[in-house]
């Protein structure tokens, strides 16, 4: 979820970081996959292409997942639709504070979403924390969609009260090994990715914690996140998506966060809306590990970054492909994200920003869901043969 703000992120590594970062209990990597163990297990999958979802009638995870909106018969008709053009993954966000509300019945409805998914031939990877946009997510009824404004309902998890609040962290341990030793064993899910953009200062019009805060803390709290997951010794493999510098090996300049993501992550995955040079560039930079990637942001029409560009580019490297934005709804991230400083309630952007179908179904552009169709029917052709 790359924002505007991301342009005008500062690398940087804190002292506070740094000295959170040599904080960390050893235990915290003693179960992480090696390599090989992480390319065998990517070599049984077949080429991964999906999306990041969120259904039309849904703000954000809150609407998605509480029971007095969570719609199953419309998530089944979407993955339907990403069935029909191959797609055999979805990225789906989780959000603690359900948790905390209901964790039997927060349970119970992520199993109806897997079965909705296997019923469609998608495995899902499902995300844990989040630091992007609203730094205040409230349970309940959310509000509307600002009118002209790109993703202006998401929320962050935890959000800030909760991410300065160390005595209270307990509660996300409880989150973690509750939710993942639930699905541990489950072979509908794909993998888990821990925190999306966890050092992101969050963006939009909302008062957020400055960087440097922000990543002392999330250094502090990412180590034992992925500690939590590992307790519960998951089939499926755990990673955090590195998104805003430019290079990311292992001579590059990771702050302590990312130093975190790479070195904890069984898989790895990245963010890039970018151009498919500065892709390519982003992806050999990642190889070095030697593990597999997966690419769980992309797609920004406005920004250089498209499905003619990118999915070649990810399926010349074998890296799996997942964009942002899937069908048009409340999320309105059709919009770009500088509508966030001039809301485009007059007049439309020259060209959808995220998102492929409109609500019925209907192609934003009938070449982009032919194409991934063809790609995804070639690579499994490719797989069977295996």
């Amino acid at each position: 979820m790359n924002i505007l703000s991301a342009n005008l992120f500062r690398v940087g590594v804190t002292c506070a970081a740094l000295l959170a970062l040599s904080c960390v209990p050893a235990y915290a990597e003693t179960a992480r996959w090696s390599p090989t163990a992480a390319n065998a297990w990517y070599a049984k999958q077949r080429w991964l292409v999906g999306s990041n979802f969120l259904p039309t009638d849904a703000i954000n995870q809150f609407e998605m997942w509480q029971a007095d909106t969570f719609n199953p018969a419309e998530i089944d008709k979407e993955f339907g639709y990403a069935e029909g053009i191959g797609m055999n993954t979805m990225r789906i966000f989780l959000q603690d504070q359900l948790w905390a509300q209901e964790p039997e019945g927060f349970k119970k409805r992520i199993n109806i979403v897997l079965d909705l998914a296997a019923k469609h031939h998608i495995k899902p990877m499902l995300v844990l924390f989040d630091s992007c946009w609203d730094p205040n997510p409230k349970l309940g009824p959310q509000h509307p969609p600002i009118p002209g404004v790109h993703n202006s309902g998401w929320v962050q998890s935890p959000g800030t009260a909760g991410l300065m609040d160390e005595a209270g962290w307990g509660k996300y341990e409880s989150y973690v090994k509750g939710i993942v030793g639930a699905f541990a064993r489950d072979d509908r899910i794909l993998a888990w990715d821990v925190w999306n953009e966890p050092d992101n200062q969050g963006g939009g019009n909302y008062q957020q914690l400055d960087e440097a805060t922000k990543t002392a803390q999330v250094a502090k709290l990412l180590p034992q996140v992925f500690a939590w997951a590992r307790t519960e010794d998951p089939i499926q493999p755990l990673t955090s998506g590195v998104w805003h510098h430019d290079d990311w090996s292992p001579n590059g300049r990771l702050n302590a966060v990312e130093r975190v993501q790479i070195d904890q992550s069984d898989i790895i995955s990245f963010h890039s809306y970018d151009w498919p040079e500065r892709l390519e560039e982003r992806i050999k930079s990642l190889q070095p590990y030697g593990r597999p990637l997966i690419m769980t942001e992309y797609m920004a029409r406005g920004n250089g970054s498209t499905f003619d560009s990118a999915l070649p580019m990810a399926r010349k490297y074998n890296v799996g492909a997942i964009n942002w934005g899937f069908v048009l709804g409340k999320s309105q991230t059709n919009l770009p994200w500088d509508s966030w400083e001039k809301p485009y309630t007059k007049s439309q952007p020259t060209l959808w920003f995220h998102d492929i179908f409109y609500p019925d179904g209907t192609p934003y552009r009938a070449a982009e869901p032919a194409q991934i169709k063809a790609m995804t029917t070639e690579a499994e052709k490719a797989f069977r043969k295996k």
